[in-house]
Formats: C-alpha cells, sequence, structure tokens
C-alpha cells in the first residue's frame, strides 16, 4: 500500500506492509525449490534503495492505522493487499483433524509467522489435493520430493523435519472438470512428470478423443493438453520406463470427481478420506461446467488439502467491498466513489495471475494515478506523509520495521543459512524479529 512512482521526479512513495518483512507472496508463495522465480526480489530492493521509497513493515492497515488516516497524510494511497484467504470447500467434515487449505500448508513451508505452528500430520501414506492449479502442483512437489533435494533451498528448518519423517507415498490432485481445464501450467507439469523417485498415474481413458478437441484450443493450453496425452498414453522409453518402476512415490491427476464430504475415522477423531461424485462436462471452452452424473466414488486418505482458490478480505470499513466477487469494486484500479484511492493486483481484479500479469497491473493502477495527479483530480496542498502516521503509530505502541532495518534480518537469515548450505534461513517468528532488532 503506498503512494506515487518514478515517472513523477518529486513522488514520494511509502510502502505499509503487515509482515515485519517486505516480498509478500515472493517470499511466503513462491516454492522454495523456485529460486529463480524469487529473482525480482532484487528489483524491489533497488527500489526500496531509492531515497524517494520508505518500507514500513509490521504496520497492519485497517488495525493499526485506519485507511482514512493514510488518505488524510497523503496524496493518494494504493491498496494492494491481494488475496489472503482460502475459498472453503463448504463440506461436511471440512473442519476435521487432517483437513487444511493449501495456502496455509505453503505459508507453513515458507515460514509465514501465522502458519508457522500447523505441524501437518504426514503419517499417512495417501494425501489427496482438492485442486488442479499451480498451488496443487507446487504442494504435492513438496511432499513428493525427496527431503535431501530441498536442504539447499530457503524451507524452514521446522518444514524440512517433518518432511523427512513423513510417509506419504501417494498424492492424488482431484479437479471438477477435465484435462482440458487444468489451472496449472506446462513448466510446473513437466517438473512433476521429471520429479526424482515419483511416478505419474493418468488413466488413459480421461483423455479419449482429446485428440481431436486440441486443435480448437489456444497454443499454450494445446501443448499443455499434448504432454499430459503423451504422458498418460504413450509408453514410456527403457530409460523413463526404469525411471518409473523404481520410483517410490506416485501422484495422479483425478478428473471429473468433486468433493462431497471429507469422511472422517471410524473414531471420528481425524478425515480418513474424500467422498467424490463423479461429474461430466456441459457447454464448451471455458465456460464449460462440471454437472454430476449422481455416481459417488470414495477415495481413502489420511490428509485432505483445498487447494480451490483464494479470496480478498476487506480491509477497512471505509473502503467499499464486494464479498461476492472478492474485490474493491474499481474502475481501471481507481476504487468507485473514493477520489484518490487506488488499488492493484488481485484485491482488484481477483485471484488469477502470476507474478508478472501482477506486475503489469499494477503499473496500469500507476498509470491512472499519474492521469488523475495531472488532470488536477488530487488534493493540491502539501501533505505530511509519514511524520503524520509516525505520530499515530507511536501513540498506539507500533513500532514499524524500515528497510534497513529488514537489511538486518536477512544478514542475520542469510548467516544461520550458512552452517547447513542453505540460501538463508528463515526467521518466522515477528516477536524474535522485532527483539533482534532491539526494538
Amino acid at each position: 500500500m503506498e503512494d506515487k512512482d518514478r515517472e513523477h521526479p518529486q513522488a514520494h512513495v511509502d510502502i505499509y506492509e503487515k509482515q515485519p518483512v517486505p516480498f509478500g507472496l515472493v517470499r511466503f508463495g513462491v516454492a522454495p525449490d523456485h529460486p529463480e522465480v524469487k529473482n525480482v526480489i532484487n528489483t524491489f530492493t533497488q527500489t526500496a534503495h531509492s531515497g524517494r521509497c520508505a518500507f514500513w513493515g509490521n504496520v497492519e492497515v485497517g488495525r493499526d492505522v485506519t485507511v482514512p488516516e493514510l488518505r488524510e497524510a497523503y496524496h493518494a494511497v494504493v491498496l494492494s493487499y491481494g488475496a489472503e484467504d482460502h475459498r472453503a470447500l463448504e463440506i461436511p467434515g471440512e473442519e476435521l483433524p487432517g483437513v487444511c487449505s493449501a495456502r496455509a500448508f505453503v505459508g507453513w513451508y515458507n515460514g509465514l509467522p501465522e502458519n508457522r505452528e500447523l505441524e501437518p500430520d504426514l503419517s499417512c501414506d495417501t494425501a489427496v489435493i482438492l485442486g488442479q492449479g499451480n498451488v496443487a502442483l507446487d504442494v504435492a512437489r513438496i511432499l513428493l520430493t525427496p527431503p535431501e533435494h530441498l536442504e539447499r533451498t530457503d524451507i524452514t528448518k521446522a518444514a524440512l523435519g517433518v518432511l523427512r519423517q513423513s510417509r506419504v507415498k501417494t498424492v492424488w490432485l482431484v479437479g471438477r472438470r477435465g484435462p482440458l481445464q487444468v489451472a496449472f501450467t506446462i513448466k510446473e507439469l513437466r517438473e512433476m512428470i521429471q520429479l526424482p523417485g515419483a511416478r505419474p498415474i493418468l488413466d488413459p481413458a480421461d483423455f479419449l478423443g482429446l485428440q481431436d478437441k486440441i486443435k480448437e484450443v489456444p497454443r499454450p493450453r494445446k501443448r499443455l493438453t499434448e504432454l499430459l496425452l503423451r504422458t498418460a498414453t504413450e509408453k514410456p522409453g527403457p530409460e523413463e520406463a526404469a525411471r518409473r518402476a523404481s520410483a517410490s512415490r506416485a501422484w495422479g491427476l483425478r478428473f471429473f470427481r468433486s468433493p462431497q464430504q471429507v469422511l472422517p475415522s471410524p473414531d471420528g477423531r481425524r478425515a480418513a478420506g474424500v467422498r467424490l461424485a463423479v461429474t461430466r462436462l456441459e457447454g464448451v471452452g471455458e465456460a464449460t461446467r462440471a454437472v454430476p452424473t449422481g455416481d459417488m466414488e470414495d477415495l481413502p486418505c489420511g490428509l485432505v488439502l483445498s487447494s480451490v482458490g483464494y479470496k480478498s478480505r476487506p480491509v477497512d470499513p471505509s473502503v467499499p467491498f464486494d464479498s461476492k466477487l472478492g474485490v474493491i469494486p474499481n474502475v481501471e484500479g481507481r476504487v468507485m466513489d473514493v477520489p484518490g484511492l487506488y488499488c492493484s493486483g488481485w484485491v482488484k481484479r481477483g485471484p488469477t495471475g502470476v507474478i508478472a500479469t501482477t506486475m503489469t497491473d499494477s503499473f496500469l493502477t500507476g498509470q491512472m494515478l499519474l492521469q488523475d495527479l495531472k488532470a488536477g483530480l488530487l488534493p493540491s496542498g502539501p501533505r505530511p506523509g509519514y511524520a503524520a502516521i509516525q505520530a499515530l503509530l507511536s501513540s498506539r505502541g507500533v513500532r514499524p520495521v524500515s528497510f534497513s532495518d529488514w537489511e538486518k534480518l536477512d544478514a542475520e537469515e542469510v548467516a544461520r543459512g550458512q552452517g547447513t548450505g542453505k540460501p538463508r534461513e528463515k526467521l518466522v517468528d515477528p516477536q524474535e524479529m522485532l527483539r533482534l532488532l532491539g526494538h
């Protein structure tokens, strides 16, 4: 959440962040075995080093400071706080131990403070992930990757310890629709197919008649579907066949299945399976819907991870919010009926797209803000900016974490990782972070 950009040589931008540390989903969402995706941190760091940009972490907007207070202190305010909630399955048994959101699971292995005590029970042999997007594949990959392959990543020490003890051998990824509707992308799928020590399980029957349908679909989707089709129907070469035969773990895609209920164990104390409704597809293209056929199927498992999407929360009663769509109502990033207030990213468009799409989107919001500035639609007199907010935070006992504070924490994390050959050992406890900074 911030104020203006580089197209305007006098602009000052202050970034307020709920976590004590910067980088949001790049730090807490991107998988530990995808370090190249985190390179964007270098760009962010350059921006933060500008004399006209300041970072203030450990400040929760809506709790520590309100949006009207920010609007009073700045010429413009941009909300870009994303989608921090997960979409519920809304089925019986969802509250049983052994069921958790993929979002919380990702937060746990990535060191998100609020998920550090998750401690998932991986003593079962089968896990079911409900959903077939990139997050579902990330979670499946982390569950099935040999732990020694994760030792040199920034996965948390606690998560690595639990994964070393894991007995999970099979992971099913369940989707309501078919192979043509999967939401993951080809890079993530290819990685999964080549995962050391794991073999794919795909039912050739799910792919009948697909060869003809592929011709009509756009190229990225076509390449993805062809890879699925080959993996499902072609006999692997001798080398790949040997690799699969020696694999001790497996993962599979279950299509045309919609979760109806999480089944309890005999004592009713934890999850023991998922009851699935068999579906068939109605309609064409992207508008294809899954309709239940009336058949049911039970899939036994000891761990259920729901990965059916994210949703944004309202941040402050003064900001309009569409709870059905889970976005701030806006026109091209301008918040409806609130001059000088803007939004970007998932809270503006809904929870879809990757880092690149979200960056493009934030540039568009920035351009709208600058247009409004040029058109004289923003307040004209001076505004106190951080000086006013600092006084409010101080009176409320909130200690913001600056970017140079973060660089101390960063150095500490890197030092802690060095002994074990990791790029860093993430600090996961905000109290410890503040203690290290002498706050």
